[in-house]
């Protein structure tokens, strides 16, 4: 059980993950930041938070709890997968360092308690967008900006998304 405990250690609540974070800095670690729903991990999502880990040297994993992702509008149906089993999948990735669970509809307190040296997300953001009522705005550029933190988009891989895999299933 080892192992699993291991995983299980890598899920932790924001006040955790900030504790985690000190010491990390005060050791000259380099925290990249990341977040979504995960709802079925995929080649892309896994592709995605490769690329995310390689900014830095340690990876923090917000994940959007059921409600959130239920207030997504993503459908009825979603998530596909529930908060626990979504977040046990996603710690047992070994770049992932942290995952914390958040329920609010954007990261936004966790970016601004944990304070992450990078901030990640998919190139379907625009990492110089600063309009925040834009789809394209990456929420928390502008905190992480604030202290000197850098924004960071990932291509994504052509072919790969949740949605894509539940048509295909359906169909």
């Amino acid at each position: 059980m080892r192992t699993l405990d291991a995983i299980l250690n890598k899920i932790v609540s924001v006040e955790v993950a900030r504790a985690t974070l000190a010491t990390w800095k005060s050791e000259h670690k380099k925290v990249v930041f990341t977040n979504g729903c995960f709802d079925i991990l995929h080649q892309g999502h896994v592709t995605y938070l490769a690329h995310a880990a390689d900014f830095g040297t340690k990876l923090v994993l917000g994940l959007n709890s059921d409600a959130s992702v239920k207030r997504q509008g993503k459908g009825e149906d979603r998530p596909i997968n529930d908060e626990v089993s979504r977040a046990i999948l996603l710690a047992s990735l070994s770049f992932i360092d942290l995952v914390v669970i958040f329920d609010e509809d954007t990261p936004l307190n966790i970016i601004s308690q944990i304070r992450p040296d990078i901030l990640v997300k998919g190139a379907d953001y625009d990492a110089s967008e600063s309009d925040p009522t834009s789809s394209k705005y990456i929420v928390g550029s502008d905190i992480v900006r604030g202290y000197g933190g850098d924004i960071k988009t990932v291509p994504l891989v052509e072919g790969f998304s949740t949605t894509s895999i539940l048509k295909r299933i359906k169909n």
